[in-house]
């Protein structure tokens, strides 16, 4: 007994260094720590760690934007791990892949999928957990996908909720959830017409403290190729632009 709880210990730690490794760009070491999370999973008999190891394989693959590998992992996940919160994460991993190959079918199919077995799932007692799924999340998700299917009014909304349950007296609860949500309104914003309230909400979204580089420079690529599309030539643009290039030179 006391075995198998340190293999479920090392297992979930694995996973969270994993996490971190690819937040700090060290790709080949995130992908190292991935399987051997896996091989941990199995050896706990942890359908849910290994559940979650697939996960952070569509992770990788949907900010290298390699989309048929992140439904792929997501398949391949939700047979290892059917239920619980990794499976909902990997639903929601799957919805933001067709959303950017523009398949809306597909992306209103999997958050359906998603937001019912959250239903079906007790509370959690630690949605602080990064390994849990809450209610909370499951917005951000649906914001993201929305934004990239073009569905403007839905994307608004979830973004909305998201900043409405993340603020706090002291801060944001979820720094990298409030940034994309501010991103999504910029975005609105741009495809409503207003490029210099969209600048000006996405610059400020890109100063937050804590970033997780790779998801946030891949929504704020898609945010810089729309404004240079919709406005190409403008100042404004090319000031998102150049505050992006800054948050992506502190990767290096």
């Amino acid at each position: 007994m006391a075995h198998e709880g340190l293999l479920h210990a090392a297992g979930w730690l694995a996973l969270l260094t994993g996490c971190l490794e690819y937040d700090m760009g060290q790709r080949s070491a995130a992908e190292a720590t991935r399987v051997a999370a896996r091989q941990i999973g199995k050896e706990a008999g942890s359908a849910e760690i290994v559940g979650w190891t697939f996960e952070m394989s569509a992770w990788f693959a949907l900010t290298q934007s390699r989309y048929a590998a992140v439904i792929d992992a997501a398949k391949a996940g939700l047979e290892a791990a059917p239920g619980g919160s990794a499976a909902v994460q990997l639903m929601g991993q799957e919805a933001k892949a067709y959303a950017r190959v523009r398949d809306k079918d597909a992306v209103r199919d999997a958050l359906e999928r998603g937001r019912a077995l959250l239903a079906s799932m007790p509370a959690p007692s630690r949605p602080d957990h990064h390994f849990v799924v809450d209610p909370a999340k499951w917005d951000f998700y649906a914001m993201d996908a929305y934004r990239l299917a073009g569905d403007d009014e839905l994307a608004a909304e979830h973004a909305r909720t998201v900043l409405k349950l993340g603020s706090s007296p002291d801060g944001d609860l979820s720094p990298m959830r409030m940034t994309e949500a501010r991103l999504t309104l910029a975005a609105v914003a741009a495809r409503g017409g207003d490029l210099e309230h969209a600048v000006a909400t996405a610059i400020d979204a890109l100063g937050g403290q804590r970033k997780s580089l790779p998801t946030l420079l891949m929504v704020g690529g898609e945010l810089d190729t729309e404004l240079h599309t919709r406005y190409p030539g403008e100042s404004a643009s090319a000031d998102f632009r150049e505050a992006l290039r800054s948050v992506a030179a502190t990767r290096r």
